[in-house]
């Protein structure tokens, strides 16, 4: 037996690890099962290049309680350590173990083969939770095997062992305020979210198999039964094949083992798959969308090597896309990740740049090959590509692509198919072509049927970023405006497609524009007379374009800065060739006026959906008056 103290640059670094190099605590398991997993790879590597002439087996890692004696153990059949392997990988942790080995056995292209560090830090995450670590290890090599243990002082010991089998035995005696991890649920549930998708088979347990019946046996015979491993983890999940061995069913059946409580399948799939610049694989899946932007994130998950390390993947995936579920799996990505890292590292951009052009080049393959299909998707998925085409740039110029623009009545177009079909009978007195849009088909309905009267076509665009959206689009594209349906912008169309002439003469103008700015409330409203069809109703409320879309943009963080709350402001246009118009002009009381216009008013207010509290219920009142 030997003794000695562990080469560290501090006095004593385990509660340094309790306190500040590890912020939970329960990363302890995935750590120690993590070197469990590499010693395993390790050993499988060594006997593939000939330099180990053992057997392979069929190794499996395990996790076992020991509650009477308060222990956890993790067994592996792995490369296992010799005496010098203990006193070089664990004593002294400003070596490192996993630098000498892979410089040694990298491939003849200079890859490593995602094999990472056998110990160092990441073993004395146990001290987190035990107050003594013990190590057993029998090296594949003809050595004897070894016992190390260290209660936490910088002082240990290390003797030989009595092991045969080849591998390492962890045992944590677990300290009193860590016995939370005695329990069979809590390492249950440790296993299940770090190391679902291991590549060596992870035993906890066993479970009780129930086996066909024999033939000849009677129906209400027992069926035969027998314990099994209970194994937890799947060592080949669906983001570890080709995509060219896998099948619609496959990606499906994934997504349900990703994620068992939600019903809803996906409406497709991206396989990402590279090995250079750096090395990514996974799945990315679009569930249904709905337009509330406040829905939940942090649905897809980052691993290491089929290690999860965290379900926050911000900066690693673009933020557009932080609404998809699924995995991504990257060796060039560190356990103890933190965001300061994933800001500065240069791998990562790329990382996030590639993830960004391969779900565009996806997107634009499924409109080119099934545009019907997309079609039928896009409202479920709309709001990740708009929120896309708004923050990243190059997915924008991708974007013109395949982003569509339905209309009022459920056609789609691209922007380039819309404009296309407008050309010629949407432009302003500038020239500029106008594209009218609604975004309540049931409140805007009286404009978009006025529109459609006049042959406009109006797309439908009822997204809560539909502003930033069209302000891009304006700025981007050249001679182009778009203008809500209730807008007063619409104006300029009217003009220029059909002047109609004033039943009333200049004088009768400025008595009905005296007469309304008495009446009507000119902190809310601006009068402007306009000589329209007959038909057309007597009063019509538009907003101005400008201060509708500055409000929208600050109910959704945009806007100028510093601006406030803006007032509600509305144009009202007075059809003076309306047949109404005539009645109050000839109207012989002022009474009678005030009510008539009173009534108009209301009755364009409620058709806004600006009728509200005391001033519907006076509304109503009126009404019932007028009728009786």
């Amino acid at each position: 037996m030997s003794k000695g103290t562990i080469n560290v640059s501090v006095e004593n670094i385990f509660p340094l690890i309790k306190k500040f190099l590890y912020s939970d605590h329960e990363i302890f398991l995935r750590e120690l099962v993590s070197n469990a997993t590499d010693a395993t790879v390790k050993m499988k590597h060594l006997i593939n290049i000939g330099e180990a002439k053992v057997e392979y087996g069929n190794p499996i890692i395990e996790v076992k309680i020991d509650k009477e004696n308060k222990k956890l153990h993790i067994l592996d059949q792995g490369i296992g350590m010799t005496k010098e392997e203990v006193e070089k990988y664990i004593n002294d942790i400003a070596f490192s173990g996993a630098e000498e080995f892979l410089e040694k056995y990298k491939d003849e292209s200079g890859e490593d083969k995602g094999i990472i560090g056998h110990f160092g830090l990441g073993f004395y995450s146990a001290f987190m939770v035990a107050d003594k670590v013990e190590i057993i290890s029998k090296s594949y090599k003809d050595e004897p095997a070894v016992r190390w243990e260290c209660d936490g002082s910088p002082e240990y010991i290390t003797e030989k062992a009595n092991r045969t089998e080849r591998g390492t035995e962890i045992i944590l005696h677990i300290a009193e305020d860590s016995t939370e991890f005695l329990e069979e649920a809590r390492i249950k549930e440790l296993l299940t979210k770090y190391n679902k998708f291991m590549p060596i088979p992870i035993k906890f347990g066993t479970r009780t198999e129930t086996l066909p019946k024999p033939e000849g046996a009677k129906e209400d015979d027992p069926a035969p039964t027998k314990e099994v491993d209970n194994i937890i983890n799947n060592p080949t999940p669906a983001w570890t094949k080709q995509p060219t061995d896998l099948k619609e069913e496959d990606y499906k059946s994934f997504y349900r083992e990703l994620y068992p409580m939600q019903f809803e399948e996906p409406l497709f799939h991206i396989h990402l798959n590279v090995d250079y610049p750096f090395n990514l694989t996974g799945i990315l899946y679009f569930p249904k969308m709905t337009t509330d932007l406040n829905i939940q994130k942090d649905k897809i998950q980052l691993y290491q090597n089929q290690v999860f390390v965290t379900d926050n993947v911000e900066g690693i995936v673009p933020e557009f896309l932080t609404m998809l579920r699924g995995v991504i799996d990257s060796p060039d990505i560190p356990l103890n990740v933190s965001r300061s890292y994933l800001q500065a590292d240069g791998a990562v951009k790329k990382i996030s740049s590639y993830i960004t052009r391969k779900v565009a080049d996806k997107l634009k393959s499924l409109f080119n090959n099934n545009r019907e299909d997309f079609e039928k998707k896009w409202n479920d998925i709309k709001i990740v590509i708009e929120y896309g085409m708004l923050s990243e740039e190059k997915f924008f110029e991708k974007a013109q692509a395949f982003a569509l623009y339905p209309t009022i009545d459920d056609t789609y177009f691209t922007l380039e198919e819309f404009k296309e079909k407008v050309k010629t009978a949407q432009t302003d007195k500038d020239d500029k072509l106008v594209i009218l849009y609604a975004s309540n088909k049931d409140e805007q309905h009286a404009y978009i049927e006025a529109a459609k009267e006049k042959g406009y076509e109006v797309l439908f665009l009822d997204s809560p970023i539909v502003s930033h959206l069209i302000q891009k689009l304006e700025t981007t594209e050249d001679k182009i405006s778009f203008v809500r349906v209730d807008s007063d912008h619409i104006d300029n169309l009217i003009k220029k497609d059909e002047e109609q002439i004033s039943k009333l003469s200049d004088e009768e103008k400025e008595k009905l524009k005296s007469l309304l700015t008495e009446i009507i409330p000119q902190d809310k409203f601006t009068v402007q007379l306009e000589a329209m069809d007959s038909q057309a109703n007597p009063f019509i409320i538009t907003q101005p374009e400008f201060m509708r879309r500055m409000k929208e943009m600050q109910q959704t963080g945009g806007g100028m800065f510093g601006m406030g709350n803006m007032p509600d402001m509305y144009n009202l246009v007075v059809n003076t060739n309306n047949e109404l118009i005539g009645e109050i002009l000839n109207t012989k009381t002022a009474k009678k006026k005030e009510r008539l216009v009173n009534q108009a008013l209301d009755l364009a207010r409620l058709s806004q959906n600006l009728l509200k509290g005391e001033e519907l219920t006076t509304f109503i009142k009126r009404s019932f008056e007028m009728i009786k």
